[in-house]
């Protein structure tokens, strides 16, 4: 028999995770597109201030419980992600 308490919570952090992997997906197809973009009118590819000022807002956006030295470890992770992705390593 299981507990009901802990299936329902299961099922939510299950819903939940679904979410996130639909959301880093979508962000992904994203920054592609952006990248393509970059490449084909010769932007620069790499904004490290842009980096920054996106860490910035989001850890002055974030209500918690994630700490701030949380959310910048999250995203930063995510970059590093979406780097590997977009060249295919």
């Amino acid at each position: 028999m299981t507990d009901p308490t802990l299936a329902e919570a299961r099922a939510a952090i299950d819903q939940v995770d679904r979410v996130l992997l639909a959301a880093v997906n979508e962000r992904l197809e994203l920054v592609r597109s952006l990248h393509d973009h970059k490449v084909a009118t010769g932007l620069e590819l790499h904004d490290p201030g842009r980096e920054e000022a996106m860490l910035a807002s989001l850890t002055q956006a974030n209500s918690g419980p994630l700490s701030a030295e949380g959310v910048v470890e999250l995203f930063r992770y995510l970059l590093d992600l979406t780097r590997r992705e977009l060249h295919g390593e």
